[in-house]
């Protein structure tokens, strides 16, 4: 019986490992965003509203909104579904919302990143 129960735990762990989390994404920290920034070929995306946006975001940001994402507007700022896309927000709640979308849309390399409250490499206006 033990063994099954150490099976069970196998397979869920390769599940996670290989789903990129239960949601679909994966979180990490902004230290390792910032790294991925710098080596390049990443698409930043900003999930909260216009004026949010406006007030500063991160350098060479796209702004989408998690209200609007769908098939449609995703598409149109994130080329193609194999693209390595972060994902933030304020605070985090809203990136990790918009993680989730992106993910059942068919995305695959997205990284929730969590707030630019917390984000400590200077932002753009």
């Amino acid at each position: 019986m033990k063994s099954v129960y150490i099976i069970l735990a196998v397979l869920a762990v390769a599940y996670f490992v290989v789903s990129g989390g239960k949601d679909g994404y994966k979180s990490i920290p902004q230290d390792q965003a910032k790294q991925m920034m710098d080596s390049g070929n990443v698409i930043v995306l900003d999930v909260r509203e216009q004026s949010e946006f406006d007030a500063g975001h991160i350098k060479d940001a796209v702004l989408l909104p998690v209200g609007t994402i769908n098939e449609k507007s995703a598409a149109a700022v994130i080329p193609s579904k194999d693209s390595t896309v972060l994902v933030y927000c304020r605070s985090g709640n809203r990136s990790k919302t918009a993680s989730g979308k992106l993910a059942k849309l068919g995305y695959k390399n997205i990284y929730e990143i969590g707030g630019i409250n917390s984000w400590k490499y200077g932002v753009e206006y």
